[in-house]
């Protein structure tokens, strides 16, 4: 799954600026500076961060996490149920179905956080791209009026697919029984091909795990609670906990 991430702007702009002028992106850079300080946030938080969808596909969009789609009455009703959406059922779930098939996005993030679990406590880890790349997560997005006060805003999903060997031996959540989760992390080439109007089949070809030597990863300090550090810059800082085992190059058993 992925429920917390790290975001920062000059990662999210990266796509920005590949097709637009200088003035444009320093206008974008100004007025996003505000969400730059997402350094470990949870999507049952809602914020709001940079995505790009397929209607523009080089314009950042300030978005919701966790889709609400058109015929919710309220948000609280679905939010916290919509934050991921699983590749393998996009296109039967009535709250994904519309935005599988007409509106699909990008979201650029730095990293993420997941748990390991051994011997009935839970441990977290930050997982990023070994060459320090921005990972880019294929998305649902849509427009939400709100009944209310007719406000509309805009919301994202993160898809997940089946995990990868590192990510299983990572998100192994007893709860699951073995269906070991990560989310959809495209290629540069991938994600353009996720933004165009592909068959429902095309679609399903890209909903694959990126490859275990794509990714590293490291425990660090609780997400929560009171010894998290909180949405600071040291969220992802490396932390070794006494009580897991370690072998060569201070990397935990479960690795091998």
């Amino acid at each position: 799954m992925c429920f917390n991430a790290r975001f920062r702007l000059e990662v999210a702009l990266k796509r920005a600026k590949r097709s637009n002028d200088d003035k444009e992106v320093r206008h974008w850079e100004n007025s996003l500076k505000q969400y730059d300080k997402l350094f470990q946030v949870s999507g049952f938080a809602h914020p709001k961060v940079v995505i790009y969808t397929n209607n523009n596909p080089y314009k950042p969009q300030m978005s919701n996490w966790g889709l609400i789609p058109h015929w919710a009455k309220n948000a609280k009703s679905i939010w916290n149920k919509t934050i991921n959406a699983r590749g393998e059922s996009i296109f039967e779930k009535p709250a994904f179905i519309k935005s599988a098939e007409e509106q699909r996005c990008l979201i650029p993030a730095e990293g993420f956080y997941e748990y390991h679990h051994i011997r009935g406590k839970k441990y977290p880890f930050y997982i990023s791209h070994k060459e320090g790349k921005p990972l880019i997560f294929a998305g649902l997005w849509n427009e939400w009026k709100n009944p209310e006060n007719n406000k509309v805003i805009n919301t994202f999903s993160v898809v997940t697919t089946k995990a990868n060997r590192l990510m299983t031996k990572i998100h192994n959540n007893p709860k699951l029984s073995g269906d070991s989760r990560m989310p959809v992390i495209l290629t540069d080439e991938l994600a353009n091909d996720w933004l165009k109007p592909l068959t429902k089949n095309e679609l399903q070809d890209l909903l694959q795990p990126l490859a275990d030597n794509e990714l590293i990863a490291h425990s660090v300090r609780k997400l929560s609670g009171k010894d998290s550090p909180g949405n600071v810059y040291e969220a992802s800082k490396e932390y070794i906990y006494d009580e897991l085992e370690f072998g060569e190059n201070n990397q935990l058993t479960f690795f091998k």
